[in-house]
């Protein structure tokens, strides 16, 4: 299978942009396209056997749930139960957005492959001209995770997927970089008060702005994940990753001491290191960039360079422990 690219002008709204992706979508097949958040990889939420090629060229554990889209509010609602009166403040406030919500299914709309076999579903409007338009065509849920091989990276540039799913998928709609370049936010509206299952842009404290108190997700016990990046390892490059207090000192002795040990080192931080053999800049929106950076690098250890003061609610935090397998250099 041969990959194109289209390159789609995002403020232009042709059909000739969308036909192909359509077809492919509607006839069973997967579609890689850009959000605000980051690329996702796309099929028909109501079919399994779509679904299933997601997995499939992603390499993806088929017990974590995908995240379906949608093209608004007044659509979302008809494929969700119990929606409460705060659930409908959010998709007010948020949407389209890179708020995601978790909310009991109706029966029988999504692929069972979809939801992981829960009986709940996370559901949300993209808040990108190309998804909007496409969904808009398409007039289905469209499940979307991150157009990416599992585990490395997320795709924050049409060439970012190229990368991963070259021979795998048949088209990417190209719109451009990414704006947020993290993954949505994802709120447990099942739970109450809601919890927020993984951070992201939209903050615990804008959510707390509109419905009040909200908790933040403890690790999992055991239990099946209601979203997508609380169970696996994720967001990791080839060379391994450290945490590293972003301070000049432990920064400048770190490198010293891998180069002493004959190793090449790259280093992920706001402050330049020129001594580090490569050096890429971290922040929310170049974080994912970065990390594939790194890749076409030699370097045999990555250090990022992290805050000394931060939360719990810190997305690009979450996404870095999590790069890292929570290991810190030492």
């Amino acid at each position: 299978m041969s990959t194109e690219v289209i390159l789609v002008d995002k403020h232009v709204n042709k059909e000739t942009n969308y036909a192909q992706a359509v077809d492919i979508i509607r006839q069973g097949g997967i579609v890689a396209f850009p959000t605000e958040t980051v690329y996702g990889l796309g099929a028909d939420a109501s079919n399994a056997e779509a679904v299933s090629k997601i997995f499939e060229a992603k390499g993806r554990p088929a017990d974590n749930p995908l995240i379906v889209h949608v093209d608004s509010k007044e659509t979302a609602v008809t494929y969700v139960d119990e929606v409460s009166e705060k659930a409908l403040k959010l998709m007010d406030a948020f949407w389209p957005g890179a708020l995601t919500l978790i909310m009991k299914s109706k029966p029988h709309i999504f692929a069972r492959n979809v939801t992981a076999d829960l009986e709940t579903v996370g559901i949300r409007v993209p808040n990108h001209p190309v998804a909007l338009n496409l969904l808009k065509r398409l007039q289905l849920p469209v499940a979307a995770p991150s157009a990416n091989t599992s585990g490395k990276p997320s795709p924050t540039l049409a060439e970012h997927v190229y990368h991963d799913m070259e021979n795998k998928i048949p088209l990417i709609l190209d719109g451009g970089p990414t704006k947020i370049g993290i993954e949505s936010t994802v709120l447990d509206m099942t739970s109450e008060p809601p919890v927020i299952l993984r951070p992201g842009n939209v903050t615990k404290a804008q959510i707390e702005s509109v419905i009040g108190t909200i908790r933040l997700s403890a690790e999992l016990h055991g239990n099946a994940p209601k979203s997508p990046g609380m169970k696996y390892a994720h967001y990791a490059p080839d060379a391994p990753v450290y945490l590293i207090e972003d301070d000049s000192k432990l920064i400048h002795k770190a490198i010293e001491h891998v180069q002493g040990k004959g190793k090449k080192i790259a280093v992920l931080s706001s402050t330049e290191y020129p001594e580090a053999d490569f050096h890429f800049p971290l922040s929310p929106e170049t974080l994912y960039s970065s990390l594939r950076k790194c890749d076409m690098t030699d370097a045999d250890l990555i250090l990022a360079g992290v805050p000394a003061e931060r939360n719990d609610s810190d997305f690009m935090m979450n996404r870095l422990e999590k790069a890292a397998d929570h290991k810190w250099f030492s």
